[in-house]
């Protein structure tokens, strides 16, 4: 039986239905080798050789693969059929050819499908093939550049710039359209307009709304209304006037389909629709695939195989009827620079089952196998058929014109299934026009103004951003998801409301590659490089040239960097993020003059957590701090000075809030020469330091809090604060390292929590980790050791039964009952468990000799 060997067990059980009992399918858990993280594995001294490592949790099933290898001699690589699919192959071909699992006699062959149906995966096996080596080669150029930028750039960061986390070749391209685009917003400077529109109704008083176009006899650009008097004198020029309609003209129009789904078109139509992320979009497509579902999720093409336009022909007729069906099939023409990532559109296999006939019961799979069922079957079916109708309104004399536009659907035609959504919001000209003739006079119900204000452009969605970087040629299908994860796993990016906003560690590492390493965060190199990958895929250049070609002048320039001192860095991010951090002030005096000392330059400074904040440069004698980011007037005035913010009394001390290099606290007093250390309590995460008042400053300084002796030990037990939150601890002080924890639920509980509760939440805490930090209580007890004394027994332990003698455990073979263990046996298992380790085997205590006194110890420590 040969061997088939897929990447998950999902697409596994899946194949295996369509194969049989004549081949045993396995799965390779996704990748089985990688780079080592460490210097050296991709050797730019020796030719860009590069270092693999199986991974540890890849071991057994490479083992699982290798032994069904030495019972049945052939081996079928079925992987995806993709750049990454084929790199899973290669890699697998080369483990297994390593320990000699493939011999010179083993048939190894390559087989691709693009879906996992009976017919394809059969007609796979017909026609088997070898690993296509330029698309391996295309792979290996990738990963070696992701890993001389990751690992060469990446330590650059962290010595010049702390708190910065990673750099990558595409990552930080990417995070770089973020920041750009928050830069735009916050130099964007709104600009008032106003709009007029007026309620008007026919000869039959059927209303409807126009909007003037027109305006003492000129037409009317955006901004000629620039404020409230100029819409006010528009409305009294209509007000004053008689109106009739000076023409009606319809047109017809036509709508067409959007094209199938490819890897960004789904990720960006299941962000619209759905508010799914790029990450939980493809793992569902993933699933739906492995399911035997949807075509391969990971593509740049948009063709059907004619067989699915058939079949999606015949789906349509039997639905909706022949009118819905064009006369010539749809052709979608592949715009894909890169023929090895266009694959067919991702449709579903079947396009006769829709989400309900399948009988999906993940909520996901159903919502996506649903949009990719509809947008394929729309793709193939009739135009929408429309009249467009304008009407225009004006005055006798022509100082006025008035227009509404309408649109009536005639034939719904794909618009039954499937409509795209947009990213943005745009006008609304669908509404339906009454019945209205040329020359009819209109009477006026209602004349509005409108004010406007121009908006500044919308931060990206990830649907938008996966958009923009197919656009720039950056990424590609199997990159796009991950590398909109990592941004935000790295706290660069954060997500509000499904818009992606940039951290202050994000702006900093943009700042910094902007102005050191330009050419590698540029879009033009970056699209050049994916470019130079597609023709290594293609067979058109050869990997290691481009390798060659990008080292050169990469490792020069982070030569470059090496002298480079923090110091030096910061006052260039300064520099470049001026505009940003100091506007110009109204009155036109210094915005980076310190407003605490009157002395000091505010500049930018970079904490210890990776953060970043807005400094004095005479420190530590100015304490003047501010958030990241321009001055805000508002947040200054509720903010803490650098001298703490002084709440009030209690038992006559100074109670204050500041704010610290770990974060902000309460401090009861002041610090003086006799009171070096007053005490001091962090202030919850969950609390806004700028909002706290007197009495829960005074409840933080109360703790930490005795709740009493535990019931059982008349150990004490307290309720205390820490850096993960509140929790009660059973021990006889709060710093002692030992005792149980036990975490809870809220803040507030810190003071109401009883003895009773506590006691509850101890015991569950001891009894969720088997007992541990309670003494371990022995199975059997064998008595005292006959040689060395002291006790021997047999205790549970999380991998079986063992026995135990002061410091040494010994396993109890499986072959032995611990219950019936004698004595004896427990002394040999310990003495081998003893040697094996090194340690002394125990042996009988030696008593003094006869002739010889040993020496008192109060003379020993005499001496001593």
């Amino acid at each position: 039986m040969p061997v088939v060997v897929v990447e998950s067990p999902a697409k596994a059980k899946t194949i295996n239905k369509y194969l049989g009992d004549n081949f045993t399918v396995l799965a390779s858990y996704g990748h089985v080798r990688d780079l080592p993280p460490k210097d050296g594995s991709v050797d730019t001294d020796n030719d860009f050789d590069m270092l693999w490592e199986v991974a540890s949790a890849s071991k057994k099933h490479v083992k699982a693969i290798a032994d069904a290898l030495a019972k049945d001699n052939e081996l079928i690589l079925a992987t995806d059929p993709d750049r990454e699919g084929e790199a899973i192959s290669w890699h697998l071909q080369e483990a297994l050819t390593k320990r000699k699992s493939i011999r010179k006699d083993t048939p190894v062959s390559r087989v691709v499908f693009n879906q996992i149906t009976k017919k394809a995966v059969t007609e796979a096996m017909e026609n088997p093939r070898q690993v296509d080596m330029p698309l391996v080669e295309a792979y290996l150029a990738r990963r070696a550049l992701d890993y001389l930028v990751g690992f060469n750039l990446s330590p650059v960061l962290w010595r010049k710039l702390p708190g910065a986390k990673s750099a990558g070749r595409v990552q930080s391209v990417t995070l770089r359209l973020i920041v750009e685009r928050e830069m735009e917003i916050e130099a964007f400077r709104a600009r008032e307009y106003w709009s007029v529109k007026a309620l008007l109704a026919t000869p039959r008083g059927q209303e409807f709304e126009a909007r003037l176009v027109m305006l003492a006899g000129k037409k009317l650009d955006k901004f000629d209304l620039g404020n409230g008097t100029q819409a006010e004198m528009a409305v009294q020029a209509i007000s004053s006037r008689d109106l009739k309609v000076d023409s009606v003209e319809a047109k017809p129009a036509s709508r067409n389909p959007s094209a199938p789904f490819m890897t960004s078109t789904l990720q960006q139509e299941a962000s619209r629709k759905f508010g799914m992320g790029a990450r939980q979009t493809m793992s569902t497509a993933q699933r739906l695939y492995e399911s035997g579902h949807i075509t391969y999720m990971r593509t740049d093409g948009i063709d059907m195989a004619p067989e699915a336009v058939t079949m999606a022909r015949d789906a349509i007729k039997d639905r909706f009827g022949g009118e819905y069906v064009p006369k010539e099939p749809r052709v979608y023409k592949n715009k894909a620079k890169n023929a090895q990532e266009a694959h067919e559109c991702v449709r579903p296999t079947d396009m006769t089952k829709d989400a309900d006939a399948l009988g999906l019961t993940d909520r996901d799979q159903h919502k996506l196998y649903d949009l990719i069922w509809k947008r394929t079957l729309a793709c193939q079916m009739e135009s929408a058929r429309m009249e467009r109708t304008t009407v225009e309104v004006g005055s006798a004399d022509g100082q006025v014109m008035l227009r509404a536009t309408g649109q009536v659907v005639l034939f719904d035609g794909f618009l039954k299934v499937y409509e795209e959504g947009r990213d943005d919001v745009v006008d609304d000209d669908d509404k339906r026009l009454p019945q209205i003739s040329e020359g009819d006079k209109v009477d006026k119900r209602a004349v509005t103004p409108e004010q406007h204000f121009t908006q500044p452009p919308p931060r990206y969605t990830e649907a938008t951003l996966v958009k923009r970087m197919e656009e720039l040629g950056i990424g590609r299908p199997s990159t796009y998801a991950s590398i909109v994860t990592t941004i935000q796993d790295r706290d660069y990016v954060r997500k509000e409301g499904n818009r992606l906003i940039p951290e202050d560690k994000g702006r900093l590492v943009t700042a910094f590659l902007e102005n050191y390493f330009r050419k590698y965060v540029g879009y033009d190199f970056t699209a050049d490089l994916e470019d130079q990958l597609d023709k290594v895929s293609a067979g058109d250049a050869q990997y290691k040239e481009v390798l060659r070609r990008f080292w050169r002048d990469f490792s020069a320039a982070i030569a470059e960097t090496s002298e480079l001192r923090i110091t030096e860095v910061l006052e260039k991010i300064n520099d470049v993020l001026e505009p940003h951090l100091f506007p110009p002030t109204e009155d036109g005096s210094d915005p980076r003059l310190c407003p605490n000392c009157g002395a000091g330059r505010l500049s930018m400074r970079t904490a210890r957590s990776g953060g970043a904040f807005i400094g004095c440069s005479n420190y530590p004698e100015c304490r003047y701090t501010r958030p990241f980011g321009p001055p805000d007037p508002e947040a200054e005035a509720s903010a803490i000075p650098p001298e703490g913010k002084l709440l009030g009394e209690d038992q006559g001390d100074e109670i204050r809030v500041f704010k610290g290099r770990f974060g902000p606290y309460v401090q009861r007093g002041e610090v003086t020469e006799e009171n070096k250390k007053p005490p001091r309590q962090s202030i919850p995460k969950d609390w806004t330091p700028e909002e706290l008042d007197l009495d829960r400053a005074v409840m933080l300084l109360s703790l930490p809090r005795e709740i009493g002796p535990h019931p059982e030990d008349g150990v004490m037990v307290w309720a205390n604060i820490g850096r993960y939150g509140p929790y009660i601890k059973h021990a006889e002080s709060t710093s002692d390292r030992g005792g149980t924890n036990a975490n809870l639920e809220g803040i507030d509980e810190v003071w109401t929590v009883g003895m009773n509760r506590a006691v509850q939440l101890l015991a569950e805490k001891l009894a969720s980790r088997g007992g541990r930090g309670a003494a371990a209580k022995p199975m059997r007890e064998l008595g005292d050791h006959p040689e060395a004394g002291g006790a021997v027994s047999v205790m549970k332990g999380k991998y079986g039964p063992y026995v135990k003698w002061e410091k040494i455990n010994a396993t109890i073979p499986d072959t032995i009952d611990p219950e019936e263990l004698t004595v004896a046996q427990a002394v040999t298992l310990l003495d081998e468990r003893a040697e094996k380790s090194g340690k002394k085997k125990p042996t009988a205590k030696k008593k003094p000799a006869g002739k010889k006194k040993a020496a008192p110890k109060t003379k020993t420590a005499a001496k001593k």
